[in-house]
Protein backbone atom coordinates (compact mmCIF):
# COMPACT_ATOMS: atom_id res chain seq x y z
CA UNK A 1 0.00 0.00 0.00
CA UNK A 2 0.91 3.63 -0.68
CA UNK A 3 2.16 6.06 1.25
CA UNK A 4 0.49 10.00 1.91
CA UNK A 5 1.37 13.11 4.04
CA UNK A 6 -1.39 14.64 5.33
CA UNK A 7 -2.19 17.80 6.98
CA UNK A 8 -4.38 16.67 9.91
CA UNK A 9 -4.64 15.64 13.56
CA UNK A 10 -3.01 13.25 14.52
CA UNK A 11 -5.54 12.40 17.34
CA UNK A 12 -7.82 11.99 14.85
CA UNK A 13 -6.84 9.74 12.16
CA UNK A 14 -8.56 6.57 11.36
CA UNK A 15 -5.80 4.02 11.35
CA UNK A 16 -5.06 0.60 13.13
CA UNK A 17 -2.05 2.20 14.68
CA UNK A 18 -0.65 6.33 15.33
CA UNK A 19 3.13 6.87 16.56
CA UNK A 20 3.70 9.40 19.52
CA UNK A 21 6.44 10.96 19.90
CA UNK A 22 7.48 10.67 23.55
CA UNK A 23 10.03 11.18 25.94
CA UNK A 24 11.92 8.50 27.80
CA UNK A 25 9.70 8.25 30.62
CA UNK A 26 6.75 7.72 28.04
CA UNK A 27 4.41 9.16 31.08
CA UNK A 28 3.20 12.26 28.84
CA UNK A 29 4.85 15.68 28.11
CA UNK A 30 3.88 18.70 25.40
CA UNK A 31 3.22 18.18 21.63
CA UNK A 32 2.08 15.73 20.51
CA UNK A 33 2.98 13.57 23.10
CA UNK A 34 0.18 15.55 25.27
CA UNK A 35 -2.21 15.63 22.44
CA UNK A 36 -2.28 11.82 22.42
CA UNK A 37 -2.34 11.10 26.43
CA UNK A 38 -5.51 13.83 26.63
CA UNK A 39 -7.31 12.37 23.34
CA UNK A 40 -6.52 8.71 24.68
CA UNK A 41 -7.75 9.30 28.21
CA UNK A 42 -6.22 8.29 31.73
CA UNK A 43 -5.89 4.54 30.78
CA UNK A 44 -3.10 5.13 28.29
CA UNK A 45 -0.49 6.45 30.76
CA UNK A 46 -1.99 3.90 32.94
CA UNK A 47 -0.65 0.95 30.93
CA UNK A 48 2.46 3.45 30.04
CA UNK A 49 3.08 2.58 33.77
CA UNK A 50 4.10 -0.43 33.28
CA UNK A 51 6.53 -0.33 30.02
CA UNK A 52 9.46 1.08 32.11
CA UNK A 53 10.02 4.15 29.94
CA UNK A 54 11.54 3.80 26.40
CA UNK A 55 15.19 4.15 24.66
CA UNK A 56 15.79 6.32 22.27
CA UNK A 57 15.05 5.20 18.75
CA UNK A 58 13.30 2.33 20.29
CA UNK A 59 9.59 2.00 19.85
CA UNK A 60 6.53 0.14 22.40
CA UNK A 61 2.72 -0.53 21.71
CA UNK A 62 0.01 0.19 23.41
CA UNK A 63 -3.81 0.34 23.20
CA UNK A 64 -5.65 3.47 21.90
CA UNK A 65 -8.45 3.36 24.45
CA UNK A 66 -10.75 6.61 23.84
CA UNK A 67 -8.64 7.40 20.36
CA UNK A 68 -9.91 6.17 17.18
CA UNK A 69 -6.74 4.08 16.34
CA UNK A 70 -6.48 0.76 18.35
CA UNK A 71 -2.97 1.20 19.25
CA UNK A 72 -0.63 3.53 20.25
CA UNK A 73 3.24 2.92 19.29
CA UNK A 74 5.49 5.14 21.18
CA UNK A 75 9.07 6.11 19.74
CA UNK A 76 11.74 8.46 21.40
CA UNK A 77 13.13 10.61 18.81
CA UNK A 78 16.73 12.20 19.32
CA UNK A 79 17.68 15.56 20.42
CA UNK A 80 18.92 17.61 18.12
CA UNK A 81 22.71 18.68 19.02
CA UNK A 82 24.20 19.62 15.22
CA UNK A 83 23.88 16.69 13.46
CA UNK A 84 27.18 14.50 14.47
CA UNK A 85 26.04 12.84 17.40
CA UNK A 86 24.24 9.81 15.58
CA UNK A 87 21.08 11.83 15.39
CA UNK A 88 20.23 10.35 11.35
CA UNK A 89 20.51 7.19 12.72
CA UNK A 90 18.40 7.06 16.07
CA UNK A 91 15.85 8.73 13.84
CA UNK A 92 15.75 6.47 11.09
CA UNK A 93 15.12 3.80 13.96
CA UNK A 94 12.31 5.58 15.24
CA UNK A 95 10.49 4.99 11.97
CA UNK A 96 11.83 1.70 11.82
CA UNK A 97 11.07 -0.04 14.88
CA UNK A 98 7.48 1.52 14.97
CA UNK A 99 7.03 0.01 11.26
CA UNK A 100 8.23 -3.18 12.36
CA UNK A 101 5.92 -3.03 15.75
CA UNK A 102 3.28 -2.28 13.23
CA UNK A 103 3.68 -5.23 11.06
CA UNK A 104 4.19 -7.62 13.91
CA UNK A 105 0.55 -6.35 15.29
CA UNK A 106 -0.87 -6.87 11.57
CA UNK A 107 -1.57 -3.53 11.32
CA UNK A 108 -2.61 -2.23 7.86
CA UNK A 109 -2.59 1.92 8.44
CA UNK A 110 -0.19 3.64 10.37
CA UNK A 111 -0.04 7.36 10.77
CA UNK A 112 3.30 9.07 12.16
CA UNK A 113 4.10 12.66 12.92
CA UNK A 114 7.46 14.45 12.03
CA UNK A 115 9.11 12.73 14.85
CA UNK A 116 11.74 14.96 16.36
CA UNK A 117 10.74 17.76 14.38
CA UNK A 118 9.46 20.10 17.21
CA UNK A 119 10.63 20.72 20.82
CA UNK A 120 13.55 18.33 20.11
CA UNK A 121 15.06 20.49 17.22
CA UNK A 122 15.49 18.47 14.59
CA UNK A 123 15.57 20.49 11.37
CA UNK A 124 12.02 19.68 9.74
CA UNK A 125 13.32 19.43 6.06
CA UNK A 126 16.13 16.41 7.19
CA UNK A 127 13.49 14.95 9.59
CA UNK A 128 11.30 14.57 6.61
CA UNK A 129 13.80 12.65 4.39
CA UNK A 130 14.57 10.35 6.87
CA UNK A 131 10.85 10.05 7.66
CA UNK A 132 10.19 9.61 3.82
CA UNK A 133 13.29 7.34 2.77
CA UNK A 134 12.82 4.87 6.04
CA UNK A 135 9.40 4.72 5.21
CA UNK A 136 9.65 4.35 1.27
CA UNK A 137 12.64 1.70 1.85
CA UNK A 138 9.79 -0.44 4.53
CA UNK A 139 7.26 -0.13 1.73
CA UNK A 140 9.12 -1.65 -0.71
CA UNK A 141 8.81 -5.20 0.78
CA UNK A 142 5.74 -4.63 2.77
CA UNK A 143 2.16 -3.83 2.20
CA UNK A 144 1.16 -0.84 4.72
CA UNK A 145 -0.82 2.37 4.25
CA UNK A 146 1.05 4.90 5.69
CA UNK A 147 0.55 8.72 6.76
CA UNK A 148 2.78 10.95 7.82
CA UNK A 149 1.10 13.77 9.67
CA UNK A 150 1.73 17.81 9.48
CA UNK A 151 -0.20 19.98 11.95
CA UNK A 152 -1.48 22.88 10.80
CA UNK A 153 0.86 24.95 7.83
CA UNK A 154 4.34 23.74 8.17
CA UNK A 155 6.92 25.04 6.26
CA UNK A 156 9.23 21.52 5.71
CA UNK A 157 10.99 22.53 2.85
CA UNK A 158 11.04 26.03 2.00
CA UNK A 159 15.16 26.79 2.43
CA UNK A 160 15.61 23.81 0.97
CA UNK A 161 17.85 23.74 -2.54
CA UNK A 162 15.10 21.62 -4.17
CA UNK A 163 12.58 23.76 -3.24
CA UNK A 164 13.66 27.18 -4.56
CA UNK A 165 14.72 25.55 -7.74
CA UNK A 166 11.03 24.32 -8.44
CA UNK A 167 10.46 27.45 -7.41
CA UNK A 168 12.68 29.20 -10.09
CA UNK A 169 11.31 26.72 -12.95
CA UNK A 170 8.00 27.76 -11.77
CA UNK A 171 8.54 31.24 -12.13
CA UNK A 172 10.14 30.97 -15.26
CA UNK A 173 7.15 29.27 -17.15
CA UNK A 174 3.92 29.10 -15.21
CA UNK A 175 1.58 30.86 -16.64
CA UNK A 176 -0.84 32.82 -14.34
CA UNK A 177 -3.91 32.82 -15.50
CA UNK A 178 -5.88 30.12 -17.71
CA UNK A 179 -6.61 33.15 -20.21
CA UNK A 180 -4.56 34.47 -23.23
CA UNK A 181 -3.24 37.87 -21.92
CA UNK A 182 -3.29 39.31 -25.28
CA UNK A 183 -6.68 38.30 -26.18
CA UNK A 184 -7.80 39.96 -22.35
CA UNK A 185 -5.84 43.64 -23.01
CA UNK A 186 -7.57 43.32 -26.59
CA UNK A 187 -10.98 42.53 -24.73
CA UNK A 188 -10.86 44.72 -22.09
CA UNK A 189 -9.80 47.96 -24.52
CA UNK A 190 -13.14 46.74 -26.20
CA UNK A 191 -15.41 47.09 -23.05
CA UNK A 192 -14.37 50.53 -22.77
CA UNK A 193 -15.43 51.47 -26.26
CA UNK A 194 -17.55 49.00 -28.29
CA UNK A 195 -19.38 46.33 -25.41
CA UNK A 196 -21.14 44.64 -28.41
CA UNK A 197 -17.83 43.28 -29.79
CA UNK A 198 -16.33 42.43 -26.85
CA UNK A 199 -19.37 40.37 -25.75
CA UNK A 200 -18.84 38.99 -29.75
CA UNK A 201 -15.00 38.34 -28.84
CA UNK A 202 -16.38 36.09 -25.69
CA UNK A 203 -18.26 33.91 -27.88
CA UNK A 204 -16.22 34.08 -31.05
CA UNK A 205 -12.88 32.02 -31.72
CA UNK A 206 -9.63 34.41 -31.40
CA UNK A 207 -9.02 34.36 -34.69
CA UNK A 208 -7.19 38.17 -34.63
CA UNK A 209 -4.74 36.68 -32.26
CA UNK A 210 -1.21 36.30 -34.46
CA UNK A 211 -0.77 33.04 -32.21
CA UNK A 212 -4.23 31.90 -33.22
CA UNK A 213 -3.84 28.65 -35.70
CA UNK A 214 -7.23 27.11 -37.00
CA UNK A 215 -8.02 23.54 -35.64
CA UNK A 216 -6.97 20.95 -38.93
CA UNK A 217 -9.89 18.49 -39.59
CA UNK A 218 -7.96 15.23 -38.83
CA UNK A 219 -10.45 12.81 -39.98
CA UNK A 220 -11.01 12.22 -43.58
CA UNK A 221 -14.07 13.42 -45.44
CA UNK A 222 -16.38 11.24 -47.34
CA UNK A 223 -19.40 13.71 -48.90
CA UNK A 224 -18.98 15.85 -46.23
CA UNK A 225 -18.81 13.40 -43.43
CA UNK A 226 -15.78 11.91 -41.63
CA UNK A 227 -15.11 8.27 -42.50
CA UNK A 228 -15.90 6.60 -38.94
CA UNK A 229 -14.76 3.09 -40.07
CA UNK A 230 -10.85 4.46 -40.38
CA UNK A 231 -11.37 7.03 -37.63
CA UNK A 232 -11.76 4.19 -35.06
CA UNK A 233 -9.35 1.80 -36.67
CA UNK A 234 -6.53 4.78 -36.21
CA UNK A 235 -7.74 4.58 -32.47
CA UNK A 236 -4.32 4.98 -30.17
CA UNK A 237 -4.33 2.19 -27.41
CA UNK A 238 -5.91 2.78 -24.48
CA UNK A 239 -4.28 3.70 -20.96
CA UNK A 240 -4.06 0.06 -19.24
CA UNK A 241 -2.69 -1.31 -22.78
CA UNK A 242 -0.16 1.58 -23.11
CA UNK A 243 0.90 1.16 -19.51
CA UNK A 244 1.66 -2.74 -19.87
CA UNK A 245 3.43 -2.03 -22.78
CA UNK A 246 5.73 0.31 -21.40
CA UNK A 247 6.20 -1.92 -18.22
CA UNK A 248 7.05 -4.58 -20.86
CA UNK A 249 9.47 -2.09 -22.97
CA UNK A 250 11.76 -1.23 -19.89
CA UNK A 251 11.83 -4.32 -18.17
CA UNK A 252 10.12 -3.59 -15.18
CA UNK A 253 8.02 -6.03 -12.73
CA UNK A 254 4.37 -5.48 -11.85
CA UNK A 255 5.11 -5.43 -8.44
CA UNK A 256 8.23 -2.53 -8.84
CA UNK A 257 6.12 -0.15 -11.33
CA UNK A 258 3.23 0.09 -8.86
CA UNK A 259 5.49 0.10 -5.85
CA UNK A 260 7.60 2.90 -7.50
CA UNK A 261 4.32 4.43 -8.54
CA UNK A 262 3.34 4.94 -4.88
CA UNK A 263 0.07 3.19 -6.08
CA UNK A 264 -2.10 0.42 -4.26
CA UNK A 265 -1.67 -3.17 -5.43
CA UNK A 266 -5.85 -3.11 -5.66
CA UNK A 267 -6.09 -0.20 -7.75
CA UNK A 268 -2.98 -1.81 -10.22
CA UNK A 269 -5.35 -5.14 -10.69
CA UNK A 270 -8.28 -3.27 -11.75
CA UNK A 271 -6.32 -1.01 -14.11
CA UNK A 272 -4.48 -3.98 -15.51
CA UNK A 273 -8.09 -6.19 -15.84
CA UNK A 274 -9.69 -3.13 -17.28
CA UNK A 275 -8.84 -1.98 -21.02
CA UNK A 276 -11.38 0.76 -20.40
CA UNK A 277 -9.73 2.20 -17.63
CA UNK A 278 -9.61 5.80 -17.41
CA UNK A 279 -7.30 7.00 -14.59
CA UNK A 280 -6.80 10.87 -13.13
CA UNK A 281 -3.93 12.56 -14.47
CA UNK A 282 -1.54 11.86 -11.10
CA UNK A 283 -2.24 8.75 -11.50
CA UNK A 284 -0.93 8.22 -14.88
CA UNK A 285 2.12 10.84 -13.81
CA UNK A 286 2.67 8.51 -11.39
CA UNK A 287 3.01 5.47 -13.38
CA UNK A 288 5.44 7.91 -15.95
CA UNK A 289 7.87 8.38 -13.14
CA UNK A 290 7.65 5.07 -11.97
CA UNK A 291 8.84 3.82 -15.31
CA UNK A 292 11.50 6.39 -15.64
CA UNK A 293 9.82 8.23 -18.20
CA UNK A 294 11.43 11.29 -20.41
CA UNK A 295 9.11 14.01 -21.74
CA UNK A 296 7.94 12.72 -24.98
CA UNK A 297 7.24 8.90 -23.60
CA UNK A 298 5.12 10.89 -20.67
CA UNK A 299 2.98 12.49 -22.92
CA UNK A 300 2.61 9.29 -24.84
CA UNK A 301 1.72 8.36 -21.53
CA UNK A 302 -0.82 10.73 -20.64
CA UNK A 303 -2.13 10.93 -24.46
CA UNK A 304 -3.80 7.29 -23.82
CA UNK A 305 -5.57 8.84 -21.23
CA UNK A 306 -6.50 12.07 -22.66
CA UNK A 307 -4.13 14.28 -20.77
CA UNK A 308 -1.31 16.08 -21.57
CA UNK A 309 1.15 18.55 -20.05
CA UNK A 310 0.30 22.14 -19.55
CA UNK A 311 2.26 24.86 -18.22
CA UNK A 312 -0.96 26.78 -16.86
CA UNK A 313 -1.04 23.90 -14.15
CA UNK A 314 1.55 24.06 -11.05
CA UNK A 315 1.19 20.60 -10.53
CA UNK A 316 2.15 19.52 -13.92
CA UNK A 317 4.98 22.35 -14.55
CA UNK A 318 5.98 20.41 -10.83
CA UNK A 319 6.42 16.92 -12.13
CA UNK A 320 7.98 18.28 -15.25
CA UNK A 321 10.43 19.36 -13.71
CA UNK A 322 11.76 16.36 -11.89
CA UNK A 323 10.99 14.60 -15.11
CA UNK A 324 13.40 17.06 -17.32
CA UNK A 325 15.95 16.57 -14.24
CA UNK A 326 15.63 13.13 -14.27
CA UNK A 327 14.66 12.93 -10.48
CA UNK A 328 12.24 10.01 -10.27
CA UNK A 329 11.77 9.45 -6.63
CA UNK A 330 8.48 9.71 -6.21
CA UNK A 331 8.20 10.11 -2.27
CA UNK A 332 10.59 13.36 -2.74
CA UNK A 333 8.63 14.70 -5.94
CA UNK A 334 5.21 14.27 -3.56
CA UNK A 335 7.36 16.46 -0.44
CA UNK A 336 7.48 19.25 -3.20
CA UNK A 337 4.10 18.89 -4.13
CA UNK A 338 2.97 18.97 -0.64
CA UNK A 339 4.57 21.91 0.36
CA UNK A 340 3.21 23.75 -2.86
CA UNK A 341 -0.82 22.47 -1.68
CA UNK A 342 -0.69 20.21 -4.63
CA UNK A 343 -2.30 16.97 -5.12
CA UNK A 344 0.11 14.39 -4.97
CA UNK A 345 1.38 11.07 -6.58
CA UNK A 346 -0.36 7.84 -6.35
CA UNK A 347 -1.86 7.43 -2.99
CA UNK A 348 -4.02 4.83 -3.52
CA UNK A 349 -5.98 7.77 -5.80
CA UNK A 350 -7.86 6.71 -8.90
Amino acid sequence: MPFEIVRNDITNMKVDAIVNAANRSLLGGGGVDGAIHRAAGPELLAECRTLNGCETGEAKLTGGYRLPARYVIHTVGPIWHGGNNGEKELLTACYANSLALAKQYDCESVAFPLISAGAYGYPKDQAMSVAIDTISHFLFDNDMMVYLVVFGRSELLSGKKLFRDVQEYIDDVYVDSHIDRYRERVRENLWHNDELAALQMDIAPPAAHPSYTAPQMEAPMLDGEPDWKQLLGQTDDGFSRTLLGLIDEKKMTDVECYKRANIDRKLFSKIRSNEAYKPSKATALAFAVALRLDLPETERLLKSAGFSLTHSSKFDIIVEYFIKTRNYDVFEINSVLFEFDMPLLGSGIS
